[in-house]
């Protein structure tokens, strides 16, 4: 199989300097190994992704002096291939529909019989409050529209007989882990809980979407930020639960800015395409990010 990395931006705002650093290092591993960089534009949020914003990433990008092949894969033009897992998922017991809100949500996991809210990768912890005793048995081929859908935890953990979860990580998790990371069913609990893989307004969500995408681009290596470490054993336990391959994973740094704050798309101070208007060049980003 082809070595083969990828970057996957959001159209939702400008690239800075940490995006920059995960496209150069994903593009730089695969000329290493002679394999292949893809591009692929993430905009199921599409309250808030913009044409003009994909513009200039793929501006910017090129400016970098990154390639990839043709045609880009958009997020967009693959709901019918979501919803098809999802279905799956359904059918097998293993989703079920919540109608609790953020605040809802809130307000339940900070309940003084729970204690303070515990946050996991996925954001608040969810506190089981529209999960049902037992695994749903569905009386339809499709799982409604128009409400959040939630894995049921325990349900998958029962389909999959306690299948161990492991995946290889070649770079490092904030705390210095690296090689063959595991995690047990029990922390994926109380750290995690049942998490959303359908948002209302998307009919889909970022675990779910990068799971499938990955398998369908055949990815080897997935590249990306120290901070969606935790958030990798999620992917793990779909991989299993789809059938599909678990790559092998490389979480980098994370750039910060100086006061050590990691740098967000709203710090236009440090976007691309203001370097580029102050007259840098691209050799010039690869020194500040430590590339050369």
């Amino acid at each position: 199989m082809t070595f083969t990395t990828r970057f996957a931006p959001s159209p939702t705002g400008p690239l800075h300097l940490g995006h920059a650093y995960s496209a150069m290092l994903a593009h730089d591993m695969a000329a290493a190994e002679n394999g292949q960089f893809l591009l692929r534009i993430e905009d199921i949020d599409q309250s808030r992704s913009r044409p003009e914003w994909e513009a200039q990433i793929l501006s910017d990008l090129t400016w970098l002096g990154l390639s990839w092949p043709q045609p880009v894969m958009r997020q967009s033009d693959r709901m019918p291939i979501y919803q098809a897992a999802l279905s799956a998922l359904w059918r097998h017991g293993l989703l079920y529909p919540c109608t609790c809100t953020r605040r809802d949500i809130a307000a339940a996991a900070a309940a003084p019989q729970e204690g303070a809210p515990l946050t996991g990768p996925d954001g608040t912890i969810y506190p089981g409050t529209c999960r049902p005793d037992k695994p749903l048995e569905p009386i339809t081929p499709s799982p409604p529209v128009g409400t959040a859908l939630r894995l049921d935890i325990r349900a998958a953990q029962h389909a999959l007989d306690n299948v161990p979860l492991t995946f290889l990580e070649t770079g490092a998790a904030i705390d210095g882990r690296t090689g063959t990371i595991s995690t047990t069913w029990s922390e994926v609990q109380t750290n995690i809980g049942d998490i959303v893989l359908a948002r209302p307004a998307m009919g889909t969500s970022y675990h779910l979407s990068v799971v499938l995408d990955d398998a369908d681009q055949h990815i080897t290596l997935v590249p990306r930020g120290a901070d969606l470490f935790d958030a990798t054993v999620i992917h793990v336990i779909l991989q299993h639960l789809l059938n599909l391959p678990t790559p092998t994973y490389h979480h980098h740094r994370l750039i910060r800015d100086d006061t050590g704050k990691r740098l967000a798309k709203r710090d236009d101070a440090r976007a691309i395409a203001k370097y580029r208007e102050d007259g840098a060049t691209p050799q010039d980003i690869r020194r500040l990010l430590a590339l050369t």
